[in-house]
This record gives structure tokens, C-alpha cells and sequence, in this order.
């Protein structure tokens, strides 16, 4: 993606540093503006002031292939915005006295395990949605993405206990999605009811969300919905639509900024909604927007801020000196931003169809900074030089390791011998690879994630680079084989190329052993 930095000095500029806000025109040039910067076909933008919706409208296009123009009825994908349903779902329960937050979770899920016995004994509800579990950044994500794999909520919740821990329990924050769904199967399993079910028909219907729906498969009318974009081949262009039956307590939630402005707004009235019918207590509000697990901040940055922490179902801090809510959300080709300051009764709201973080985050940082009366910085121009620094960057990275493996490909002998390192491999929870040859090419493929095939090239002694035939992941990995004595690998251990693969893919927390080969009968 090569956004036109250029463009955007001579387009004329928001005049920022309303205290008010930004009118509806201004943000309309905002949406134009980010698109063009980040390439984005699609955005919608909410507002809510005062108890109000000041603002909502779509921008671009629902799809490079329809044309046709997204409006602020248009459903997106919200991604981890999913998550403050999930945890608002657990409050009903605990306002009807079903359960509590601190209750441990194997009282509800008895073959919940991890793996260390003292952290499964004491894991609670409350830890499930607060990512202090000791396991690292997104571990065992590759159950989830890429879509289309064959995991089932079994065999997630099953495959936990082979995560190794990365700190100790309750000692570090680290953004977790796998146990976001063991939080909706106590949902389920307390309710009675699946956790898509019980988050329609507790939160959506008497909040009259109609256009939105638990994933994309129950929306009821799916003639107004975005498709999904990504950078593939140096070009933005519609890929695949993210589709599971298993994440939807952590990611599955379709949505329009119209309507998600209705669940804005009951968070900034502490539970109440319509003419004061409550849907969650004030306890249960105050709880979901209470730190609970510290977040380091390593500088105060432009806001001015000195802690953050996680809450449930919300990221906290302070900004300009009042209390900040938000939640990033992200899928293949969509990604999504809440943003809510009780103290000035405001929330925002930006959806996009294409992955590009900096663009929700170009919009709702100048949107928030008329109303904290900041001005004097173009959040666009600012964002977007700083994402064309970070690709930059990156691409040094990846030119570098593909220039040794043309390097590495010139010095192979022709026709090498690949036979040491064809078999299967396990790892104990993403289950078996095969490493085959195609065309002479040696050949990744992973048993129950399709997605992650691909061709493997060599790189340097036995570290090769798997290039995954579904292009739009922008995920390639180190594979490196590790050899017997007899010079026959037998594991192997995989590590993202670039930095700024999607934390999701985390290839680094795979240990691959080698399947012995039945022996022939004699």
C-alpha cells in the first residue's frame, strides 16, 4: 500500500481545535481524507454526545467488486469489539446471581485445564476476560486464524493446557483471544442457551440493535454488509470473508456503527438505556470499567498519559486528564475502533474495510482532540507517514531475507535431495504438518488449517522460508529442521519474517516432532 502523502497537503485541512467537536462536514472531509491516505474503500463513523448520536455516516464503498457506497447502516465486521459483549453477557449473570466474577472456572468447565495444575485450580471467571493468564501475546491463535480450519471449541478448550506460559500467572498483561471463548462457553453453559443466542436476545434485542447479529452467518439481512480488503500483490483488493463457528465470544460480532452507537450509549449511562430501564447494573458497569490488569506505558505520548490498564472487556487510561475506554478490533480485511470518555459523555466509533489500523486511529484521534480542545496536528498526515516509516522498515527486513534466499536458491544443487526432511510433524496443539515435495519443491502443509500451506524456500543451513499460497495473510515464516546424527530432521520450530506480522500468527509458539513412519510388516 502507498498511500498519497502527497495528496494530503493539497487537499484543504480540517480547521482543528473545536472544543465542541468537529461538525458533520468536517468529519465528512476527516473519512475522505483517511481514506485516501490509507487506501481504504470503506469507512462508517459514529459520534454519540450528550446521550446523542451527533454523527453517523458511511464513506467509499462496501466493496471494490459491488461499488456500492457504504452508509452508516452498512454492517461491519467489529471484531474484538466482540469482546465487551462477552463480558456484559457474564454481568447479566452475575446481576441474577448465577455466578461471580471471581468464581473458578473449572466449577463451570470441569476439563478446563492449563498448564500448570495451580493456574487451572485458580483461574476465575474474572480471568478469563483480563489477559493476565502467564500466557504469551495471542498464544494459540493459529486454532483461529487463518479461518477455515477444522478446530472445534473441544478442541481449543482441550489444547489449552499444552500453552507453556510465558510469565507468571496474574504477573504480566498480554492480549489473549482463546480464553475469551472458555469465557463465552460459561455463558452458555450457565444460561442454558449458546452464547450467540443469549448475547441476541439479553443485549441486542432490548437495546433494538436489529441490524446487528452474533456473527455474520445469523444476520438477517446481509444485502447492506461490507466485504473485506487487504494490500495483496501491492494492491488493495476484496479477499475471503472471515468465517468460524468457534470465535464468536471473542470476534464474531456484525455490526453498524447506527446501531452500535445504542451500545455506546448504554455504557456511558452506566447500564440504563430507553427511558431508564437498566440492562446491567451499576455495579456490573462499574466492574467492566475497572482496571484489573495493568498495562506498562512507556511514554505519555500526545494525550498526556501515564497509566493504562485492562478492564473487562475494555482497554483503560487516562487521556488529558479523564478516563478513557477503548477497544481496537481486527479480522482478515476489516478493522474496527471504540472509543468512549465518560467524563465528557462522548463516544466514537470507526469501521473499516481494509487493515489498516492507522486510519479508525486517524478519525477517532481527531474527532477526540476537537473535544479536548487540542490542536495543531493533522492526525492523518501524522499516521500515515508513520505507517509508510513502519512498512518501510519492515520491507528492508523481508527484501533482505528474500535477497539470500535468491541467494541460497543459486547455490542449491539442481535437483537436491529433500528426502531428510519429508515426513509429518506434530506439534501438541495445532496437531500435524506434512512436508512434502510438489514440482520439485519442498512443501508445507498443515492438517487442519488449510490456509497454512505453502512453498518452502531455502534460506540459510536448515532454516528455510515457507511462502503461504494464500497471499493476503502477510504471514510468511522461518521454518527451521532440527537433525538427528544421522543428518534426518526431526522437529521443527517457525518464527515470523517480518515485524509486523499480525501477533495472531504465532508460529513462534510451535514445537513440531517427527511422526515415526509405521513399520512394514516382516
Amino acid at each position: 500500500m502507498k498511500p498519497l502523502l502527497l495528496t494530503l497537503f493539497l487537499l484543504t485541512t480540517i480547521p482543528f481545535g473545536f472544543s465542541q467537536g468537529l461538525t458533520g462536514a468536517q468529519i465528512d472531509e476527516l473519512a475522505q481524507r483517511t481514506m485516501q491516505a490509507f487506501n481504504v474503500p470503506g469507512i462508517a463513523v459514529g459520534v454519540v454526545k450528550d446521550g446523542k448520536v451527533v454523527h453517523a455516516a458511511g464513506y467509499g464503498v462496501r466493496s471494490l467488486n459491488s461499488r456500492e457506497k457504504t452508509d452508516a447502516h452498512t454492517r461491519f465486521g467489529i471484531a474484538s469489539n466482540t469482546k465487551a459483549f462477552t463480558a456484559a453477557a457474564l454481568g447479566l449473570l452475575v446481576d441474577e446471581k448465577k455466578l461471580i466474577w471471581d468464581a473458578k472456572v473449572q466449577d463451570y468447565i470441569p476439563e478446563f485445564k492449563l498448564y500448570n495444575p495451580y493456574v487451572t485450580e485458580e483461574f476465575t471467571i474474572r480471568d478469563l476476560l483480563t489477559h493476565r493468564s502467564g500466557l504469551g501475546l495471542g498464544a494459540g491463535d493459529l486454532m483461529l486464524w487463518p479461518d477455515s480450519n477444522s478446530f472445534t471449541l473441544q478442541d481449543i478448550i482441550y489444547n489449552l493446557r499444552h500453552l507453556k506460559p510465558t510469565s507468571s500467572f496474574r504477573s504480566k498483561y498480554d492480549y489473549d483471544n482463546n480464553l475469551y471463548l472458555v469465557a463465552g462457553e460459561v455463558v452458555a453453559r450457565v444460561s442454558g442457551k449458546s452464547w450467540d443466542q443469549f448475547v441476541e436476545e439479553r443485549l441486542l434485542q432490548p437495546l433494538g440493535m436489529t441490524e446487528t447479529a452474533a456473527s455474520y452467518e445469523r444476520l438477517k439481512d446481509q444485502t447492506n454488509v461490507i466485504d473485506g480488503h487487504a494490500v495483496v500483490d501491492g494492491n488493495v483488493r476484496v479477499i475471503q470473508r472471515h468465517r468460524s463457528a468457534v470465535d464468536h465470544a471473542a470476534a464474531s460480532i456484525y455490526s453498524s456503527v447506527a446501531d452500535l452507537s445504542k451500545w455506546v450509549l448504554v455504557h456511558l449511562n452506566h447500564g440504563r438505556y430507553g427511558n431508564g430501564q437498566r440492562l446491567f447494573s451499576e455495579a456490573v458497569s462499574k466492574e467492566l470499567q475497572t482496571p484489573q490488569t495493568l498495562i506498562p506505558v512507556n511514554n505519555p505520548g500526545p494525550y498526556n498519559t501515564h497509566f493504562a490498564a485492562y478492564g473487562l472487556g475494555f482497554n483503560l487510561s487516562d487521556v488529558k486528564g479523564y478516563k478513557q475506554l477503548n477497544h481496537t478490533g481486527g479480522l482478515e480485511g476489516m478493522v474496527t475502533q471504540i472509543t468512549m470518555i465518560p467524563e465528557l459523555n462522548l463516544g466514537i466509533i470507526v469501521f473499516t474495510n481494509q487493515q489498516e489500523g492507522g486510519a479508525f486511529r486517524a478519525i477517532a484521534d481527531q474527532i477526540k482532540d476537537s473535544y479536548l480542545g487540542l490542536s495543531g496536528t493533522d492526525r492523518v498526515t501524522q499516521y500515515a507517514k508513520a505507517r509508510q516509516e513502519s512498512l518501510a522498515s519492515a520491507g528492508n527486513v523481508t527484501d533482505a531475507i528474500w535477497k539470500q534466499v535468491a541467494t541460497a536458491q543459486k547455490q542449491q544443487k539442481k535437483n537436491p535431495n529433500y528426502s531428510a526432511f519429508l515426513g509429518t510433524y506434530r506439534d501438541p496443539w495445532l496437531g500435524e504438518v506434512l512436508i512434502s515435495q510438489k514440482n520439485g519443491q519442498l512443501w508445507f502443509a498443515a492438517k487442519k488449517s488449510p490456509k497454512l500451506s505453502g512453498a518452502l524456500f531455502p534460506y540459510k543451513g536448515t532454516t528455510y522460508v515457507v511462502k503461504w499460497t494464500e497471499r493476503s495473510m502477510d504471514a510468511d515464516a522461518f521454518v527451521n529442521f532440527s537433525l538427528d546424527f544421522e543428518g534426518r530432521a526431526q522437529g521443527i520450530t517457525m518464527q515470523p519474517i517480518s515485524p509486523l506480522t499480525d501477533f495472531s500468527y504465532d508460529f513462534q509458539d510451535l514445537n513440531f516432532t517427527r511422526v515415526p513412519e509405521p513399520k512394514a510388516n516382516l
